[in-house]
């Protein structure tokens, strides 16, 4: 199984790159004014993807090059970080070599990216950081949501389909990124406070597959009561869970005795057809499309001198102040359960169609 999501991402990368290709900054087709490519083109934009082994991140890519040309943005050919601080400090100094006026990035390591920062605003280059916030350094503007409601809401999942006691496994993302500390943070808080008598065994497992599913196994095997699972990131915990739960005949559907209570974090297509078929039973909807879609607009407008303020948008979202004169739009996240995973307007349901 990940060999084959293997493949699938490094496509995902390919038909990006190509998809992406009439934006690329040195095309003068797509530089603005005559098309000639001299001094009237169009501010060239940058995106470093932070990873292609997520089927979130590959849908967040798919937007991308959607919503440059929706906002008439001349995009860069994208970079890959690939979950490596250090291929993204590498690709942010050559996209600064090659021009650029802005770079939305997804630091997944948010403590290591602070000197990165600290070059580009020397170089007055603004950052957009999508879905994580550095936990130094300057941005302009972070698009994200509540990655502690991410938390609050799989714990009142679990712990009412669990009545409030019994024993749940919590893969955790990685604990050097802010989301994974939020989401971990807020889930065990919730449980101390409003279900005690639930048993929360906490699994490290840096953003990836094989860690989770290593976990679940040995914690499956001390512990063959266990009823609830928390995943941080169905973009890649899904898939090796839903495998291991099948090989042990624990793949039941809600009704049957030995059904697992399962909530997830994305809100990808496969998360919802989980739900569908009742291998899963929750997900945060993490809003792929209008990360992407918000992430360009906040570059552009930064490119073009525009500021903001702490507060309602008119997108439904709210701009807060995290401190050091960072803000950060925190758009919503809804919880999809069988009630709504048909729901129209969730973008799990439009991608791809």
């Amino acid at each position: 199984m990940l060999k084959r999501r293997a493949v699938v991402s490094v496509a995902v990368v390919a038909a990006f790159a190509a998809a992406t290709a009439g934006c690329n900054s040195s095309d003068p087709a797509s530089s603005g004014g005559s098309g000639t490519g001299t001094g009237d083109a169009k501010p060239p934009i940058a995106v470093d993807l932070p990873r292609a082994d997520s089927d979130f991140w590959n849908s967040y890519a798919k937007y991308i090059p959607q919503y440059a040309k929706e906002s008439d943005i001349n995009l860069m050919t994208p970079t890959n970080s690939q979950n490596d601080i250090a291929k993204l400090v590498a690709n942010a100094q050559a996209l600064t070599a090659q021009g650029a006026k802005a770079i939305v990035m997804a630091p997944q390591d948010t403590g290591a990216i602070a000197t990165t920062l600290t070059m580009l605003e020397s170089k007055k280059i603004p950052v957009v950081s999508v879905d994580t916030r550095p936990d130094k350094g300057k941005v302009f503007m972070v698009v994200r949501a509540d990655n502690r409601a991410y938390g609050q809401k799989a714990c009142e999942f679990l712990g009412e389909k669990l009545g409030g006691k019994g024993k749940v496994i919590e893969f955790q993302g990685s604990l050097s990124s802010v989301n994974g500390r939020d989401r971990s943070e807020a889930f065990a808080e919730c449980m101390k406070t409003k279900f005690p008598g639930i048993t929360i065994f906490e699994e490290p497992t840096e953003w990836e597959g094989a860690k989770a599913s290593a976990a679940l196994q040995t914690r499956l095997a001390q512990h063959p009561d266990i009823k609830g699972i928390y995943m941080q990131a169905g973009g890649v915990f899904l898939a090796p869970t839903l495998q291991l739960l099948k090989s042990k005949n624990l793949l039941v559907p809600p009704t049957d005795p030995k059904h697992i209570f399962i909530v997830s974090n994305d809100g990808i297509p496969q998360e919802f057809e989980a739900i569908r078929k009742g291998e899963i039973d929750a997900t945060v909807s993490q809003p792929a499309d209008l990360y992407a879609k918000y992430a360009l607009f906040y570059a552009k407008a930064a490119v073009e001198g525009k500021t903001f303020t702490p507060g309602p948008t008119d997108h439904d979202s709210t701009i807060i102040d995290v401190g050091n004169g960072v803000l950060e739009d925190q758009l919503p996240a809804p919880l999809v359960t069988k009630d709504n995973v048909d729901d129209a307007s969730l973008w799990g349901n439009q991608i791809g169609k």
